[in-house]
């Protein structure tokens, strides 16, 4: 059956997702087909379903379960959760697939749809993403036999215990922790989560809401840390963390107020696992501080350096078994959260952490850290490659070291630096790090005045 009366703009399906503009690009209509492509093209007898809390999310959620069953298949209907916590049900209750509906950090008029397979193992625009659109698009569905039924699910009980089974909950010592949910998804699941800890939890943001009176749900941006670090500060917590919107993505900071990049937590985690697991692979991708493959290696682990974006680094972990991930963009990866990234299940070990070695998070990290650096910094050029050539022209000489795995990486051994091309616009993207901060900057400034000129 042809159902092409509304279209469906193709350009909504990105890279790994789908993410538009409710009552634009992205309404009800929409969802249904994309509901029924998704059941048409992934062939299975069921498919979980998860939404966040964005104003849009109950009747895109809605049109999505209609499409499904529609198609004679039928839906787990998982009601509000984190992105996390889809990919949790999707693996530990054997679902063949999964969609969760979300638009992650962006601002409150978007929304969009995130999916996976079984095991939680994600489609993107080459592994059927391209497919379910392209079926969307045209609108040719075949008509099913029967229809599927729509089953109502709450997984949020099981989900909390899972991710509490990566630590030793006696261990935790009655820490006081600042958590900025951003009005997001974690106001759900950290409420739950703190019920079976001896915390005091100091909750910001914790009511949902799609519209984010209080600041975007993108702790990425550090104007975005501010609430969390001047509460940490005036409540004297012990440590604090904002989440993004679905909180998949977290952001701590230590006693102080002061922000813990994502290097800093790969260190600590990796830190902790490696102690449990001695001799286990861990990934990390190559913008990471240098002090990341140093602990690792310096605790008989082995530090395996990935390209950037999720998608390698998940497929590079689940060929070498790799028991732990992290992208310094603040996505912590477990291969025993099958494969999916988890702030809460980061978090937690922070926590377990600081509890068992009965230190303040700085004097924890302190050691760990051997650099400075400068956080990514994008660059406009009219000739992405043209100019990544001639940086390495030019560069290199002095250089001990030369790598493509992503982009080019420089090393000089007292500072090194990576500059790579954004997939989807003319744009360079420079991470650098170095010994001391006087020498990041004016190495910087340097990179930077070359990629500019």
């Amino acid at each position: 059956m042809n159902t092409a009366s509304v279209p469906v703009d193709p350009t909504i399906f990105k890279a790994y997702d789908v993410r538009g503009i409710y009552g634009e690009n992205l309404n009800d209509e929409v969802a249904y087909r994309i509901g029924r492509a998704a059941a048409q093209y992934l062939q299975v007898p069921e498919i979980a379903v998860g939404r966040d809390m964005r104003n849009s999310s109950p009747q895109l959620a809605a049109a999505l379960l209609r499409g499904i069953t529609d198609q004679g298949v039928n839906a787990i209907d998982l009601g509000m959760t984190t992105t996390d916590g889809l990919y949790f049900a999707v693996g530990k209750f054997n679902y063949p697939a999964g969609i969760m509906i979300t638009a992650s950090h962006n601002p409150g008029k978007y929304n969009g749809l995130k999916f996976c397979r079984a095991q939680a193992f994600p489609i993107s625009l080459e592994s059927g993403l391209a497919d379910i659109r392209d079926l969307a698009v045209s609108g040719n569905f075949s008509e099913p036999s029967s229809k599927g039924q729509a089953i109502k699910r709450d997984i949020s009980d099981d989900y909390v215990k899972h991710a509490l089974s990566f630590i030793d909950v006696n261990k935790v010592r009655p820490l006081k922790v600042v958590i900025d949910a951003g009005n997001g998804m974690a106001g759900l699941i950290m409420a739950k989560v703190f019920q079976h800890l001896p915390c005091e939890l100091v909750p910001l943001y914790f009511e949902l809401d799609g519209n984010f009176p209080n600041h975007p749900a993108s702790p990425i941006e550090p104007e975005n840390m501010v609430d969390v670090q001047k509460k940490v500060r005036e409540v004297g917590a012990d440590l604090g963390a904002a989440f993004d919107g679905d909180a998949d993505r977290m952001f701590p900071v230590d006693e102080h107020g002061d922000l813990v990049d994502g290097s800093m937590v790969i260190a600590s985690v990796s830190n902790s696992l490696l102690h449990k697991f001695p001799g286990s692979t861990i990934l990390y991708n190559l913008i990471v501080s240098k002090s990341v493959p140093e602990l690792i290696n310096k605790l008989g682990g082995k530090a395996v350096r990935t390209r950037v974006g999720h998608s390698y680094i998940k497929a590079e972990m689940r060929k070498l078994n790799g028991i732990f991930g992290g992208e310094h963009s603040g996505h912590f990866y477990f291969r025993d959260n099958w494969y999916a990234d988890s702030g809460l299940i980061a978090f937690l070990i922070m926590l377990e952490l600081v509890s068992v070695e009965n230190k303040p998070l700085s004097e924890l990290l302190k050691p760990l850290d051997h650099g400075v650096r400068s956080g990514e910094i994008n660059s406009t050029v009219s000739d992405v490659q043209g100019k990544l050539h001639a940086l390495e022209e030019h560069f290199s000489k002095n250089a001990q070291s030369v790598d493509h795995l992503d982009g080019i990486t420089l090393d000089f051994g007292d500072w090194w630096f990576n500059v790579r091309p954004s997939n989807t616009e003319p744009l360079l993207r420079l991470n650098l790090e170095a010994n001391s901060r006087e020498l990041m900057e004016q190495k910087r400034d340097e990179v930077l005045a070359f990629i500019r000129q």
